[in-house]
């Protein structure tokens, strides 16, 4: 099934040019908008200038049924999306007494006087609808223009996000009809975009190519499965879907609509009432990072070492003196080490270690950059596993932070 609507994203800011921030409400928004059966086909961002933002919208409205935009709604001189919207629209700006008034006692709630230049967020377009704003002063607002609508709302990510579920999933609802494009994502770790794509492709034909996205990122894999229709349609579809490809990946497929395999780990320790700690050398704390950014960490995990030297390796996680000498911190023995040491100096039922190269300097022939070897140690026993994995440093390390959780989910199930 195919998206039934067009839409398209704007951003307005001129710091959202440059390099010092990202236009990341997009995201939330596209998201919102697949829901509903819209499709986005352009994402635009644009400077401060009425007439970029007045010449983006007429554009996108032209191609589209909804535009969405954010930003440029404050009571600064650059803040200029309402003049923009009204000359997009041919429309004229005034004043609104009421939203006047409400801005005035938001402001002495706060136990401040309101600055004469707020004053101007008051200005609304006429023949628009204003959207309140619950978290914040700047009104939003919502316009339509032969069938077409256009939503604008503040750039302030939380303000934002508060009337998309306010504002925007109640007017896509009516006008949806009841019908959805609902997804599922499953969570693949340890595998290849390439080779997976090869084992599910003899299910394209049977549910269409349109409703499955495969995306890859360093050590993980995200099947996006999609469906369109009525709730409880879109729910068997999805079932059908996942059942058929958890019989061709099986255990490849670490989670279901999960975010990172370490909320998958941190989840499956919490079920089992299991303990973790780690060791780190050239991923430098990443693992320890992901873990500890998943709410509920502190009930699992115990803590970890970052032992980048070879002394730290001894004197920290017991790694033999001799066994350095002979074998280098990169390799089998002394990752299979450091997962047992740190397992021993914590106290906890699995221990993870992880010793690589990640560059762009240190490499030999006989140990290339990107060379990483993981272990997991447990009540059974360490496994080992290790790979060249390609990319810059940074990636090197992302590389070996999904391979070693990867490994670990894999022992636990």
């Amino acid at each position: 099934m195919r998206f039934r609507f067009k839409a398209a994203c704007v951003a307005v800011g001129s710091e959202l040019l440059g390099s010092a921030k990202l236009d990341r409400n997009s995201l939330e928004i596209t998201s919102v908008l697949e829901t509903y059966g819209f499709k986005v086909i352009e994402k635009r961002v644009v400077g401060d200038r009425v007439e970029s933002i007045a010449a983006a919208i007429r554009d996108l409205m032209a191609q589209c049924e909804l535009v969405v935009l954010t930003g440029g709604l404050g009571p600064t001189s650059d803040d200029v999306t309402r003049q923009a919207v009204a000359e997009a629209l041919d429309r004229r700006l005034r004043r609104d007494p009421e939203i006047e008034g409400w801005l005035e006692k938001r402001y002495r709630e706060m136990g401040r006087e309101m600055p004469e230049i707020c004053r101007v967020m008051a200005d609304v377009v006429e023949g628009t609808r204003i959207l309140r704003n619950s978290r914040g002063s700047a009104p939003g607002l919502l316009a339509e223009d032969q069938g077409r609508l256009l939503v604008v709302f503040p750039g302030v990510p939380f303000e934002m996000r508060e009337m998309l579920e306010v504002h925007l999933k109640p007017e896509l609802q009516r006008r949806s009809e009841g019908r959805h494009r609902i997804s599922r994502t499953l969570l693949l770790g340890g595998v290849v975009e390439s080779e997976t794509e090869a084992r599910i492709r003899q299910l394209y034909d049977g549910f269409g190519r349109e409703d499955i996205t495969i995306l890859a990122s360093f050590g993980v894999l995200r099947l996006i499965l999609a469906a369109e229709g009525e709730s409880e349609f879109c729910t068997r579809r999805l079932d059908e879907m996942e059942g058929a490809f958890r019989e061709i990946l099986g255990e490849d497929i670490a989670g279901v609509d999960v975010d990172s395999l370490a909320e998958v780990v941190i989840s499956e320790l919490d079920r089992l009432s299991l303990s973790l700690a780690t060791a780190e050398s050239c991923t430098g704390g990443m693992v320890g990072e992901n873990l500890t950014s998943i709410s509920g960490a502190s009930r699992v995990y115990a803590g970890g070492v970052v032992s980048y030297s070879n002394e730290a390796k001894e004197n920290l996680l017991g790694v033999p003196r001799e066994m350095l000498e002979a074998h280098g911190a990169v390799s089998a023995e002394v990752a299979c080490a450091m997962a047992e040491g740190v397992r021993n100096r914590f106290q906890t039922d699995w221990g993870l270690g992880v010793t690589g190269i990640a560059g762009p300097l240190g490499g030999t022939e006989e140990k290339p950059v990107g060379l990483v070897h993981w272990a997991v140690a447990g009540p059974d026993g360490c496994v080992e596993k290790h790979r060249v994995f390609p990319g810059d440093r940074d990636v090197i390390r992302q590389w070996s932070t999904n391979a070693v959780l990867d490994l670990l989910r894999r022992r636990i199930g």
